[in-house]
């Protein structure tokens, strides 16, 4: 009903522009349109029909229409449906109008698909270098089809560096980063500071990015994908293990059995548990509440071990296959997580009283790191940074998937803004993560973890997915292929999203509130492969290759 709704609206104000529109689903709506029409239609459904952005994509789809396409992926959270408005550029010249002028949430995104499809956003605010190093040669884009994955472009120019824009008249710059007191990874804030207050910033990441888009549509098979997706994140890696599952399996619409369905929202509740439990230390950390760090974590590590008893990991827990899932839990197992549920929950409520009693964190977080509701509809700021702004948003009621349409809870939220309603947020929402866990105990029936799936998968179809991660949405995409892998697979973590938010939290706040605004988005960045070092005695810097590294490091193992 939703889906024929949007569609009717489109089609009463774009009759003319739009080519088709597949409603594989109540909850999925696929329009197919003019390139000239990109951008007004996006328009509408942002602005008009008040669409929440998700995430762009770019693809090669030269080898099978002969064009390539683009896709702006939206959501009408309260209608439970994903949008995704799509066009097909021809293949000599690959370009449409930029929609980030009109729906800024996708600037990153549509820099993104100009770097790796060579897909050209004309009109882009700013049309900057985003994944792609400033070595890297014009016109080499790895992600289109011709491209090698194991390609290494000719006129590469690996000692090159980022070539930062000029700070504004009378700041100083104040590097935060690649490495620093919240984050052991790559990332780089160029702070732009006028005595003690940030007037701007440029954000330069991407700096390991590790191709694994491009790894799952040409090395590796559907059900080899969810193993590597966990790597995506070194928190939320059932998040993504669930979310490509799903996406394929919308796809190809392949039915899950329900015991499965449990099951994995109970691994990802546990994942939910372990994630905030992990952050609130952080954050009361980062400003100096040590004793609440130490206890957020000691209480956190039960949580760990029960994860490991099921998986067999404390993290990476293998869980997805195409149509079901790899573990069960069993009787004894069951007993055992109840007894831990009901320690935690006893344990956790003291300390969160406290810490929304102290009067010393709260002086450190109010009023710090602002994102209001404009913020999050512009930025396209997702789960416990919209939720602590008033944005009552969260995949898990909003596109119920999993067990979720069969367990009751609560979406948390504040009205701040700011890093302290962030915390209040996330230290509350424990308690819905374990009331969760509960209700699926209970309810879990006996039956098959797998569907049976006799037949390949069909070919060219799309699929949408959408799970809430402990820092937010995490959206896929996909397009099934042949040869048993996706034709195109596209990532949009939460982080992405929110760390465009970054500047404007900061902005015209001291420079001492950067750490623990960057924190209370809880960002997460991919772990490095190479790294910088600095002879204390000649001062003299060296970059160290991925090679090197292997080569010193065999060298001192033989």
């Amino acid at each position: 009903m939703f889906a024929r709704d949007k569609l009717n609206l489109l089609k009463a104000k774009f009759s003319s522009a739009i080519l088709r529109a597949d409603l594989p689903a109540d909850n999925r709506l696929y329009v197919f349109v003019e390139p000239r029409a990109i951008k007004p239609v996006c328009q509408h459904l942002f602005r008009d029909l008040d669409a929440r952005y998700v995430i762009s994509i770019g693809a090669d789809d030269r080898p099978y229409s002969g064009q390539f396409l683009v896709a702006h992926n939206f959501a009408f959270d309260r209608d439970h449906l994903l949008c995704s408005v799509l066009t097909h550029l021809p293949a000599d010249n690959p370009r449409l109008d930029s929609i980030a002028g009109v729906v800024t949430a996708a600037n990153w995104a549509e820099r993104e698909f100009r770097d790796l499809v060579g897909i050209e956003p004309v009109g882009h605010p700013y049309p900057k270098r985003l994944v792609l190093p400033d070595g890297w040669p014009d016109g080499a884009h790895p992600l289109r089809k011709d491209f090698a994955w194991n390609q290494v472009p000719e006129g590469f120019d690996d000692e090159r560096e980022f070539a930062f824009d000029e700070p504004p008249e009378g700041c100083m710059v104040v590097p935060f980063g690649p490495f620093h007191p919240t984050l052991d990874e790559p990332a780089h804030f160029r702070l732009y500071v006028e005595g003690e207050m940030v007037r701007g910033c440029e954000y330069r990441g991407f700096m390991v990015h590790r191709g694994i888009e491009k790894l799952a549509e040409s090395v590796l098979t559907y059900n080899e994908i969810p193993m590597m997706a966990e790597r995506i994140c070194g928190i939320c890696g059932c998040v993504h293990n669930v979310a490509y599952a799903q996406a394929v399996e919308s796809a190809a619409t392949i039915g899950v059995p329900p015991r499965a369905e449990y099951l994995r929202t109970i691994m990802l509740e546990i994942e939910r548990l372990h994630s905030h439990l992990l952050w609130v230390g952080l954050a009361c950390h980062i400003v100096g509440f040590d004793t609440l760090f130490m206890q957020s974590w000691r209480i956190r590590e039960p949580i760990m071990w029960i994860a490991e008893k099921i998986s067999g990991n404390r993290k990476t827990y293998a869980l997805c296959l195409i149509g079901g899932v790899r573990h069960d839990i069993t009787p004894e197992l069951k007993a055992e997580l109840r007894s831990i549920l009901d320690k935690l929950e006893a344990e956790w409520t003291p300390v969160v009283t406290a810490v929304l009693k102290d009067k010393n964190l709260q002086a450190r977080t109010r009023g710090v790191g602002v994102a209001d509701k404009t913020a999050c509809k512009n930025t396209g700021l997702v789960g416990p940074v919209a939720r602590a702004a008033g944005v009552d948003i969260d995949c898990r009621r909003d596109h119920p998937y999993a067990a979720y349409d069969r367990v009751d809870f609560d979406v948390i939220t504040a009205d701040g803004g700011d890093v302290w309603s962030r915390v209040v947020v996330r230290a509350k929402e424990v308690f819905e993560s374990i009331r969760i866990i509960r209700q699926c105990l209970e309810k879990m029936e006996a039956g098959p973890m797998q569907a049976v799936i006799k037949d390949e998968l069909p070919v060219g179809r799309l699929g949408l997915s959408s799970v809430e991660a402990p820092r937010g949405e995490s959206h896929h995409f996909v397009i099934t292929g042949e040869n048993n892998r996706p034709r195109r697979w596209r990532v949009r973590a939460p982080t992405y999203q929110n760390l465009q938010g970054v500047p404007a939290m900061i902005k015209d706040q001291q420079l001492a509130d950067m750490t623990i605004s960057l924190g209370s988005i809880d960002p997460c960045f991919s772990c490095t492969d190479r790294l910088e070092t600095v002879d204390l005695r000649t001062k003299a810097v060296k970059v160290w290759t991925p090679e090197e590294l292997v080569k010193m490091v065999r060298a001192k193992t033989t």
